[in-house]
């Protein structure tokens, strides 16, 4: 089941008291999650490997009047089991719990044959996009489960929903998230307190899609900013009974 909520109208408050744990938090589209979940109430913990660019939007939610942030350097490509359950013992011992997950962070790779792909980039593909993000939940799944409602976003793709030549490592990794969302979502079926969704951005005017299409022109794409109403719509308690399901952020193309 797809579901778009582009049209979706936060009202005023939708995140107040909440804290929320944004991956890949720097710049793109993850920057823009943090600065819209803060401008909507939340406590946001910055997670990125770019301690500069973190400190960054810290600022600009400081300067905006939204509840302090926090800032969590983590870098997924060299992140151990013990950094995962450190942060967890950190992030309780500060907020007590989490009300939700933005699985943003990701490493395109290569788009190329699979026959040339190299074996070292695919797995550091698979590292950043999958292998670090579970294990990250994994850690934190008490805090997860103190919550009263929590919603947990993994980013997915187009190309994890249905094949294309040429995406190696960047799809199979992001098929794997689709899967592993669909186990967890179905574990945690029964406490009713935490959902687990995936989200497909569509194309959007980012560093990575600059990457994998050089000869586009970003004015035909939508800006991370023009598809936050879903990301702030699956976050919120609006989603509640939606679990395992994959969403889009855009409207398919006619």
């Amino acid at each position: 089941m797809t579901i778009c909520k582009i049209d979706y109208q936060a009202p005023n408050g939708l995140l107040n008291d909440r804290v929320i744990l944004v991956t890949g938090a720097g710049d793109g589209i993850g920057r823009t999650a943090a600065l819209t979940y803060a401008r909507h109430g939340a406590t946001v913990i910055l997670l990125g490997r770019t301690i500069a660019k973190l400190e960054a939007v810290y600022d600009e939610i400081e300067a905006a009047g939204g509840p302090q942030p926090a800032i969590f350097p983590l870098n997924f490509e060299g992140a151990s089991l013990k950094d995962y359950q450190d942060m967890a013992d950190t992030l309780d011992k500060e907020f007590g719990r989490l009300d939700g997950i933005l699985h943003n962070a990701g490493l395109l790779g290569r788009i190329t044959p699979f026959e040339q792909y190299n074996p070292e980039l695919w797995d550091q593909v698979m590292q950043v996009n999958i292998n670090g993000p579970i294990a990250m939940t994994q850690a934190l799944l008490p805090l997860l489960k103190s919550s009263a409602d929590a919603s947990v976003i993994f980013t997915s793709s187009s190309v994890g929903r249905k094949g294309r030549a040429y995406w190696g490592a960047y799809a199979v990794s992001k098929f794997a998230t689709e899967g592993f969302v669909e186990v967890l979502a179905d574990e945690l079926e029964h406490l009713g307190s935490v959902r687990v969704n995936s989200l497909n951005p569509g194309a959007t005017r980012t560093q990575m899609r600059r990457s994998a299409y050089p000869g586009e022109d970003p004015d035909t794409l939508r800006t991370p900013e023009e598809i936050m109403p879903t990301y702030l719509w699956l976050i919120g308690p609006d989603s509640r009974g939606h679990n395992g399901e994959k969403f889009d952020a855009q409207p398919p193309k006619a």
